[in-house]
């Protein structure tokens, strides 16, 4: 990969793989750095990458390094405080994207990424088995799983509404 094919690497595919994240991760900031690493090593390793399959590669570059993210993450325990004067409201909010993005949440991080690679980014069993490192029936099973998740917890909210 060339200099010039990294670029428009960058500018071709940037915003997707940042989206993806994004979903993923519900942290700007978290986001970004998981980004910028995935193009810092795609930018290192760019003589053996062939520029073709670059948006492949720079997925599941970005992929691995969210997984790395997010298990940091869960071995940093944050205890907040409890402030007991707080009172918490419950009320329905007819919001679309809230509810779909509190579906989403209920999935396991696997199941998530395998529905947002999907469904929203558009690539294929084959593609997603790449980016993840599952074979492809792996990836059908764990993603016709998670549509039923998703589903069920539909269903039940919208009786509920």
């Amino acid at each position: 990969m060339t200099e010039r094919e990294y670029n428009e690497c960058v500018t071709s595919y940037a915003d997707n793989v940042y989206r993806f994240i994004l979903k993923n991760l519900r942290h700007e900031e978290d986001a970004r750095d998981v980004v910028q690493t995935a193009f810092e090593k795609m930018w290192r390793n760019r003589e053996g990458i062939d520029a073709s399959k670059s948006k492949s590669y720079l997925f599941t570059v970005a992929y691995h390094q969210m997984i790395d993210h997010i298990r940091k993450v869960k071995r940093i325990q944050l205890k907040e405080e409890f402030n007991e004067t707080i009172k918490v409201q419950n009320k329905p909010v007819h919001n679309l994207k809230k509810i779909l993005e509190e579906a989403l949440a209920r999935l396991s991080e696997t199941q998530r990424s395998l529905v947002l690679l999907k469904d929203y980014e558009g690539y294929n069993y084959e593609e997603i088995g790449k980016i993840t490192g599952l074979n492809e029936s792996q990836v059908k099973v764990y993603l016709h799983r998670a549509r039923i998740q998703l589903k069920n917890y539909l269903v039940r909210l919208e009786n509920v509404i």
